[in-house]
C-alpha cells in the first residue's frame, strides 16, 4: 500500500502558516486599549469584558452546535475562568490602579509561567534558552511601555500577577486537556467564552452597577470586541494551542502591548524614542525566538566494545 509522507520542509510551512494565523489573536487583543480610550463610554472596562466574552460565546456554541459532555462541563467552566472570567478582572484592576506600562510589563510575564508550568503540568523539560527569551520579552516590553513616571501600587501589582499567572494556567491546562474527539475549535472556544462570560455578570454588576448607554461609537467598539477581539481571536488562540507547542504559543503574547505601540505611533502620533525602538526590536526578538524548538540532549554514545585477543595478558 502506497504512503504519503511529508517533507520536513513542507511540515515546517504548515507549522509557520498556523503560527502565523494564531498571532492574529494576539495581535487583535492589541488594539484593545485604542478601542477602549477612542470608543467607548469610560469607567466600564468590565462590562466591556463581559461584552466581549458573552454574545461571542453564546453565538460560537450556536454556530458549534455542541454542548459540553461529561466532565467538559466543569473543564469548560474552570478554563472559561481561568482564561476568561478571572483574567479581565484582573487585568482592569491592575490598568485602573498602575500605568498602563506596568500593568503590560506584569502580563509580558506569561510566557515565562507557561515555560515553568509545563514542566509539572504537561511533562515538558526546562528549556533554559526559553526562559531566556522570556525574560527578554519582559525587558522589551518594559522598555517599550514603562515611563519615566511608573509608578506600583500593591494591590495593582498583585492584581497584574494574578492575571498573568490565570492566564498561563489556563493556557498550560487547555493544553493538557486536550479537545474532545468530535468537537471543533468554534464550539471548544465558545463553551469557555460562554462560561468566562456568566462569571463576569456577577462581578460586572457589583463592581460597575448598571451598563452604560451605548451610542453608535461605543456600539461600533463593542462590536469589533465581540466579534473579532472575542470570537474569531479566541477560536484562532484556542485553535493553536491545541495544534502548536503551549509554550510558543505563549510567546506570541507579547505581541499585544507591541501591536497597542506602534497604534499609538501610527493612529494617535506618538513617538518612539531610541530606548523604546530598542525595546521593541528585542520583544518581537524574544516572539520569534520563542518559536524555536528547544535543542534535543544529545544522546551519548555507546562505549565500543573491545574483545581482546585469545592469550592476551589479563
Amino acid at each position: 500500500m502506497n504512503t504519503l509522507t511529508l517533507s520536513p520542509g513542507r511540515s515546517r510551512g504548515g507549522t509557520v502558516a498556523l503560527t502565523v494565523v494564531t498571532a492574529l489573536a494576539p495581535m487583535v487583543w492589541g488594539t484593545t486599549y485604542f478601542v477602549t480610550t477612542e470608543l467607548l463610554p469610560a469607567g466600564h472596562p468590565l462590562f466591556a469584558g463581559l461584552v466581549r466574552a458573552l454574545p461571542a460565546g453564546l453565538i460560537a456554541v450556536a454556530v458549534g452546535m455542541a454542548l459540553p459532555r461529561g466532565s467538559w462541563w466543569w473543564k469548560s467552566a474552570v478554563l472559561g475562568i481561568l482564561n476568561i472570567g478571572l483574567f479581565f478582572p484582573m487585568l482592569f484592576i491592575s490598568a485602573e490602579r498602575l500605568p498602563g506600562g506596568v500593568a503590560a510589563t506584569l502580563g509580558a510575564i506569561g510566557p515565562l509561567v507557561v515555560a515553568l508550568l509545563a514542566v509539572p503540568v504537561l511533562g515538558e523539560r526546562l528549556s533554559a534558552r526559553r526562559i531566556a527569551w522570556g525574560v527578554a520579552g519582559v525587558a522589551g516590553v518594559g522598555l517599550v511601555v514603562l515611563g519615566p513616571g511608573a509608578r506600583l501600587d500593591a494591590v495593582g501589582v498583585v492584581a497584574g500577577l494574578v492575571g498573568a499567572g490565570s492566564m498561563a494556567l489556563g493556557v498550560t491546562l487547555t493544553k493538557r486537556w486536550g479537545r474532545p474527539d468530535g468537537v471543533g475549535p468554534v464550539s471548544f472556544a465558545g463553551w469557555q467564552l460562554t462560561a468566562g462570560g456568566l462569571f463576569l455578570i456577577p462581578v460586572t454588576l457589583i463592581a460597575e452597577g448598571a451598563p452604560p448607554a451605548v451610542d453608535g461609537r461605543a456600539a461600533l467598539g463593542y462590536l469589533w470586541l465581540g466579534l473579532v477581539g472575542g470570537l474569531v481571536a479566541y477560536v484562532l488562540w484556542f485553535r493553536g494551542i491545541s495544534k502548536l507547542p503551549v509554550t510558543s504559543v505563549a510567546f506570541l503574547a507579547p505581541l499585544s502591548p507591541l501591536v497597542a505601540a506602534a497604534i499609538g505611533v501610527v493612529v494617535l502620533g506618538e513617538s518612539l524614542s531610541a530606548v523604546q525602538a530598542v525595546g521593541f526590536a528585542l520583544a518581537l526578538a524574544a516572539v520569534l525566538g520563542g518559536q524555536l524548538p528547544p535543542r534535543a540532549r544529545a544522546e551519548r554514545p555507546a562505549a565500543p566494545v573491545v574483545v581482546a585477543p585469545l592469550g592476551a595478558a589479563r
